[in-house]
C-alpha cells in the first residue's frame, strides 16, 4: 500500500503547487444561470444538489492541471440533505478521476467504536448486508479532532495504515476564537495546542514515508503564523494542512511559516478566495471558473515567492 504522505508529496512537486482549492460552497455563491438551469432539471431538493455538482465541476474543471488536492468542508453539503450528501459523493469521485488528492474536512471523532465508523465512512469501506464492502466516501483524507486522545485517534490511524490514506489534526485552528482554549498552559507550561502538536508527532512516527513526512497530519492556520514556526518545530515529520490563506487574512508569507526547513510539508488551502473570485476580479458572476483560475496561478506565483524569500531569509 502506497504511504497517502508519499502520493500527497509526488502529486505536489508534479503541479510545483501547494495549493488546494476548497470547495465549500453554498447556492448563493453560484451564479444565477446555473441555478436557474438546475431547477428546470430536476425536482427540489435535487435540483440544489445539482446545482453544487455543476459549480464543483466547472471549478475543477478550470483547476485540476494547477493544483494538487482539493478539500470538501462537509457542512457545506450537509446543510442541504441528502441531495447535498450525493453532491459531495459527486465531488469526490470527479476530483479523484482527474488525478487530484481529495481532503474530506469533517473534524470527526468520538469514543473508539465510532471514531472507527467514521474511519470507514470517509478513508475505507463498510461491509453491507450481501457481504460487499463499499466505500461511502472514499476520500484520501480526513481531517480530525483529536482532543478525544489516543483512543479516538488509532481507529484513523490504523486505516491510514490499511489503507494508504492521510488524517490532519486540529492543533492550531484558523478562528479568531481559537485561543479560547487552545492558548491555556498546562502544569508543565506547555499551552494546549503546544501539547496537542506533541501528541501529533508521537502518533505520526510509525507513518513516515520516504519523503520524510508522515500521514498523520495537522491543521495549523495561516492566521497565526508566529505560533505556526513554533508548531513546526514540534512536529517536523508532519504534513501541515494550512487554513486562513485569502478571505480569513492569512497571506502567502504567513502561509509558509508552517513549511519545513526544506520548503515542503505545507499544504495551503484556498476556499472562498478561489471561489468568489469573480467578486475581487470584478469580473462577471458567470465567469466564476475563469475568475478561479487566474486566482490560482496568482496563488501558486505569491507562494513560490514567499518560499523563495524564505529559502533566503529562513525561519
Amino acid at each position: 500500500m502506497i504511504n497517502f504522505a508519499d502520493r500527497l508529496n509526488a502529486a505536489i512537486q508534479e503541479k510545483n503547487n501547494p495549493t488546494v482549492l476548497g470547495l465549500d460552497p453554498h447556492l448563493e455563491y453560484l451564479p444565477d444561470d446555473l441555478k436557474v438551469g438546475a431547477a428546470a432539471s430536476a425536482e427540489v431538493p435535487q435540483s440544489s444538489a445539482l446545482a453544487l455538482t455543476l459549480f464543483n465541476q466547472r471549478l475543477i474543471d478550470a483547476l485540476y492541471d494547477l493544483i494538487p488536492a482539493v478539500k470538501l468542508q462537509a457542512a457545506c453539503y450537509e446543510q442541504y440533505g441528502p441531495g447535498g450528501l450525493d453532491a459531495m459523493r459527486w465531488t469526490i469521485d470527479y476530483a479523484r478521476s482527474k488525478g487530484l488528492i481529495v481532503i474530506v474536512d469533517g473534524k470527526r471523532n468520538d469514543i473508539g467504536s465510532t471514531a472507527a465508523a467514521y474511519a470507514r465512512a470517509y478513508l475505507g469501506t463498510s461491509s453491507q448486508i450481501d457481504g460487499s464492502r463499499q466505500s461511502a466516501f472514499p476520500a484520501d483524507a480526513l481531517t480530525v479532532n483529536g482532543y478525544p486522545g489516543h483512543d479516538g485517534v488509532a481507529p484513523f490511524a490504523e486505516t491510514c495504515r490499511s489503507e494508504g490514506k492521510g488524517i490532519f489534526i486540529l492543533v492550531r485552528t484558523s478562528n479568531p476564537s481559537a485561543g479560547d482554549l487552545q492558548d491555556l498552559r498546562l502544569e508543565d507550561g506547555r499551552r494546549v495546542y503546544e501539547a496537542m502538536a506533541d501528541l501529533v508527532s508521537s502518533w505520526g512516527r510509525e507513518h513516515i514515508g520516504q519523503c520524510g513526512y508522515s500521514s498523520v497530519g495537522a491543521v495549523v492556520g495561516a492566521t497565526w503564523p508566529q505560533q505556526a514556526i513554533r508548531l513546526r518545530q514540534r512536529m517536523p515529520n508532519a504534513w501541515i494542512l494550512i487554513p486562513g490563506y485569502g478571505a480569513q487574512g492569512g497571506t502567502a508569507d504567513d502561509a509558509v511559516c508552517a513549511f519545513g526547513p526544506d520548503n515542503s510539508g505545507g499544504l495551503v488551502n484556498a476556499s472562498r478566495s478561489l471561489m468568489l473570485a469573480w467578486q475581487r476580479q470584478a469580473m462577471d458572476h458567470d465567469l466564476f471558473d475563469l475568475a478561479a483560475r487566474r486566482e490560482a496561478l496568482d496563488m501558486r506565483q505569491a507562494l513560490r515567492t514567499a518560499l523563495d524569500r524564505r529559502r533566503v531569509s529562513p525561519v
